[in-house]
């Protein structure tokens, strides 16, 4: 069956107190199909893939349509069956990105398949045509920063432990409980195929206790299976963290910037495990994916969309906003970027992608920044066990080599410090960008030797 883990990791907090997930954790998921798709050729930071099609073209659903030209790209493949209307480039979240408009044509409904209301044998399955099927079926991983999934697989280190990650700790986030217990047993044989691709002799499934409806369906499928094993661990965020899940279920903590491979583990998001079984046993690539349109919006609820959907197009569909003075966020509210304020529904807001888990509505709050007063909350909840606010007095300072002595280069860009400090420091902004010029100045290091 399955088991409870009381083992967690340090720090983290509780934003919420369950109201947010209960706007759409019992709606079941509708099927939409816009009529354009706008198919971004970065479906990542730094996943840029050379587009193979040009206007007028016709294209099948499950088609090529770009090559990877980065090391963090995937393949990508058409959402939709159609014509090619456009390539060109779009803005989106601030940026232009080149992107594939594809007219829609017929949408035919596909049959049920095995794989999907059954456990199936894979034995005839080898780790190295896993891999493979992975990595062009244009997997990535969908609860996070999209890295490509068959890249975690490559690796060298000696894996003892697979961690599918099914926590879903960002508040309102809804979307892979929902695929727990409508794609059940396509999750299950995903896990397995993962499983076997990964090497290792055990799996988990690590979900937090807010989801016992998904724990027990789940464990009843897998409850035959010895080499897979359902966690439910107390619910705390950022329990959804790599870094995070691998110390609370294993005990282990990954080197300082180092990978999970290091600590013996991979882990992987509970949509990639799905989109492997699609690809593998369904023999269709990622070009759909769920999402949860929540918050101030009419009506809320989850929605399985082709890549490249409308935001726009999906909160209309939801009825649109119900407070004037919004910040529309692109996923959680923890870690999602803001991209739009105060919002009327008149502009593109961004278009869905391989890793975009929600589209969340919040009301505008104003506050104004205070000096800090030195209680070090930041201190006691930060995950990674850094100091936020010694780190944002030297990156304002622009001391980057305290920053680096302050181990800035660990942070995981969680929020929990933001969310904690009375005097509403924007912390983790400061932390990140201080990151991310650690992480820049190692880089420039190692190329110099």
């Amino acid at each position: 069956m399955w088991k409870k883990k009381q083992n967690k990791f340090p720090g983290g907090i509780h934003p919420t107190d369950g109201y947010d997930k209960a706007m759409t954790m019992d709606l079941p998921v509708h099927e939409y199909w816009p009529e354009t798709v706008t198919i971004l050729s970065e479906q990542s930071f730094g996943g840029k893939c050379q587009l193979l099609v040009k206007p007028q073209d016709k294209v099948v659903a499950g088609q090529q349509i770009g090559i990877p030209e980065a090391f963090m790209a995937a393949p990508l493949h058409a959402s939709v069956s159609g014509e090619v209307l456009r390539v060109e480039e779009v803005n989106n979240q601030g940026r232009n990105i080149l992107a594939c408009i594809i007219k829609r044509g017929d949408t035919s409904k596909q049959d049920a398949q095995e794989y999907e209301s059954k456990l199936v044998d894979i034995e005839n399955f080898t780790q190295e045509e896993i891999i493979a099927g992975i990595r062009d079926g244009g997997l990535t991983g969908m609860g996070g920063a999209g890295f490509p999934t068959h890249k975690k697989y490559e690796t060298d280190k000696k894996i003892d432990a697979l961690l599918i990650n099914a926590a879903e700790c960002e508040p309102f986030l809804t979307c892979d409980y929902r695929l727990m217990l409508e794609y059940s047993y396509a999750v299950a044989n995903g896990i397995r195929l993962l499983l076997k691709a990964s090497g290792a002799p055990k799996a988990y499934l690590c979900m937090e206790d807010n989801k016992p409806e998904a724990a027990k369906v789940l464990g009843k499928i897998l409850e035959n299976t010895k080499d897979i094993e359902v966690k439910v661990l107390p619910t705390q965020y950022p329990q959804g963290g790599e870094r995070q899940l691998i110390q609370a279920v294993l005990g282990r903590e990954v080197p300082m910037g180092g990978l999970p491979a290091e600590a013996g583990a991979i882990v992987s998001n509970v949509g990639t495990a799905k989109a492997t079984a699609d690809m593998l046993l369904g023999k269709t690539p990622l070009i759909r994916r769920i999402v949860t349109v929540t918050g101030c919006v009419k009506n809320p609820g989850n929605y399985l969309v082709p890549i490249g959907t409308s935001a726009k197009e999906l909160v209309e569909l939801c009825g649109g906003v119900t407070v004037k003075n919004n910040r529309v966020i692109a996923g959680g509210p923890m870690t999602g970027p803001c991209v739009a304020s105060d919002w009327n529904g008149e502009s593109e807001l961004f278009y869905v992608t391989k890793n975009t888990s929600g589209i969340l509505v919040l009301p505008d709050s104003q506050y104004e920044e205070q000096p800090c007063i030195r209680c070090a909350g930041c201190e006691s909840v930060c995950p990674a066990g850094l100091v936020p606010y010694q780190i944002e007095f030297a990156y304002l300072e622009e001391d980057y080599d305290l920053c680096e002595s302050l181990y800035a280069s660990e942070c995981i860009a969680c929020g929990c410090c933001s969310y904690i400090c009375p005097a509403k420091r924007e912390l983790s902004v400061r932390t990140r960008m201080a990151r991310d010029m650690v992480k820049q100045r190692m880089r420039e290091r190692a190329v110099k030797k």
